[in-house]
């Protein structure tokens, strides 16, 4: 190879690299289940998050979906810093941030931000908006006086929410604002990636296409990357460029947003995509539900094997004992990865088979 050529090489691969804002190479979190009382010893462990590897890239929006208990949640907090990963790498913006120390965490800090599900709690009844927004500032004590509270009421009104509000308390707020609060306190120090916990859960339908309108601009305007949680199937579609599908602490799928929700290939994103509601009363109609069997285990002690097959409609005797590799399958894409040794093929009527299986039990 030439010294240009190999030029080319690393060039080409570093253009690669910086594309990519995040990325999670096989992070594990557990967290201990101990005994009550005076001695406490440890008899388990809750495995949230086993095994998962993500690229989040710059610019872009990645959906994360799954059921409760999925470990959804408890990824994003790893991926933020909030909680110690058991093991594995998280890597931003190119620098190792696995398990730093609080000290050495504060200017990752300035460049992830979340917002939380609950617009009530998040924010601290007791005092008031200008200071709850301001409060990134002060602790990284960027602006100070006047220029604080000129920054406050810009974001303020960047948001949607009136500047001269700016001493009210969150109680004097609807959901709606409250979430466009803590919208607000999260855009303060312009960060590269936010981290979006069911932000519209537990907001009123109208209002939740007015969050989400929001952040959409947000994005376009400042090159926000996010990570955007929830548990509404269409809601994940509407605003992402890709999708992760975890299932008991462990991806199930991931791809391309219309690859994922146009051609799933794991069972148990087809039974998902199954039971999400649809618009067009047409499509709902004709549309087969995929019932699936029993409930979601329990992570402290998983099933063997394919962790889903429990409850899937195709499982085999392999997917008790083998854990299937989340791979490219035949005649997928290269960005289109599913972790199931039978994958669904087109056409393939799932729902008869779901129904064949709960008889059968």
């Amino acid at each position: 190879m030439t010294d240009e050529s190999a030029a080319g090489v690393m060039t080409g691969a570093q253009s690669s690299q910086d594309d990519v804002l995040v990325r999670v190479d096989n992070l594990v979190k557990y967290f201990p289940v101990r005994t009550a009382g005076y001695v406490r010893r440890t008899v388990g462990q809750v495995q949230a998050v086993d095994g998962v590897s993500l690229t989040i890239p710059r610019g872009k929006t990645l959906g994360l979906v799954g059921e409760t208990g999925s470990g959804k949640s408890t990824l994003a907090r790893c991926i933020a810093g909030l909680i110690p990963v058991t093991a594995g790498k998280v890597t931003f913006d190119g620098h190792d941030i696995t398990n730093l120390s609080r000290r050495k965490m504060i200017p990752y800090r300035r460049e992830i931000q979340m917002i939380f599900q609950d617009p009530y709690g998040s924010l601290n009844p007791r005092r008031r908006v200008g200071a709850i927004i301001g409060d990134p500032f002060a602790i990284h004590r960027t602006v100070t006086g006047n220029e604080r509270k000129r920054r406050v009421q810009e974001l303020m009104e960047r948001v949607g929410l009136n500047p001269e509000h700016y001493n009210r308390f969150p109680a004097e707020f609807s959901g709606g604002q409250r979430q466009r609060i803590g919208v607000a306190r999260a855009l303060a120090l312009r960060p590269k990636l936010i981290i979006c916990d069911e932000p519209v859960s537990a907001l009123d339908v109208s209002i939740q296409a007015q969050v989400l309108n929001l952040l959409a601009d947000l994005q376009r305007d400042y090159g926000l990357t996010y990570l955007f949680i929830a548990h509404d199937l269409e809601v994940v579609r509407h605003v992402s460029d890709s999708v992760t599908v975890m299932y008991l602490g462990r991806v199930a799928e991931s791809g391309p947003e219309d690859v994922v929700y146009g051609t799933p290939r794991h069972p148990y994103t087809a039974a998902l995509l199954s039971a999400a509601p649809a618009a067009d009363p047409d499509a709902a109609a004709s549309r087969q539900r995929i019932i699936l069997t029993g409930d979601i285990p329990s992570p402290i002690d998983p099933p063997s094997g394919c962790r889903f097959h429990p409850r899937c409609p195709k499982a085999r005797e392999l997917c008790g004992h083998e854990e299937p590799p989340l791979e490219v399958k035949a005649g997928d894409g290269p960005t289109h990865l599913t972790a199931c040794h039978f994958p669904v093929e087109a056409g393939e009527n799932l729902a008869t088979a779901a129904a064949a299986r709960r008889e059968a039990l």
